[in-house]
């Protein structure tokens, strides 16, 4: 394995671990950011199901005129992905960014969500 993948395991393994410590049952909000799209999903690790989800490569964000490759859409996707979350009742997630840093989209991402009535 290359080292920026043993880094990036590393660093994935240290978040879930510390997640798993603090959550107290909340649901989770794990981002995954690739080269071209953002995604991001409100997951209840209790029960093992998605209550909510949200991507760049929805209808609406590309009608939009949105790419996934920017902070914009990172923004519009947590925005989207609060609203569904506050449909299902949830309010209060822990915020997964896996291997992420907290930097740029990721971080765009979780400002907006936070703006739309997320906490975490």
């Amino acid at each position: 394995m290359s080292k920026a993948k043993v880094t990036n395991a590393r660093r994935k393994r240290s978040v879930r671990l510390k997640l798993r410590r603090s959550g107290a049952g909340r649901p989770r909000l794990s981002v995954f950011r690739s080269s071209k799209h953002i995604y991001a999903q409100v997951i209840d690790d209790l029960k093992g199901e998605t209550l909510a989800s949200a991507s760049s490569l929805e209808k609406s964000m590309r009608d939009g005129g949105k790419t996934g490759a920017d902070i914009d859409a990172a923004k519009a996707v947590g925005k989207l992905l609060a609203e569904r979350a506050a449909e299902k009742g949830v309010k209060e997630v822990v915020f997964d960014r896996g291997s992420y840093l907290y930097h740029g989209r990721v971080k765009a991402l979780a400002d907006a969500a936070r703006e739309s009535g997320l906490s975490f």
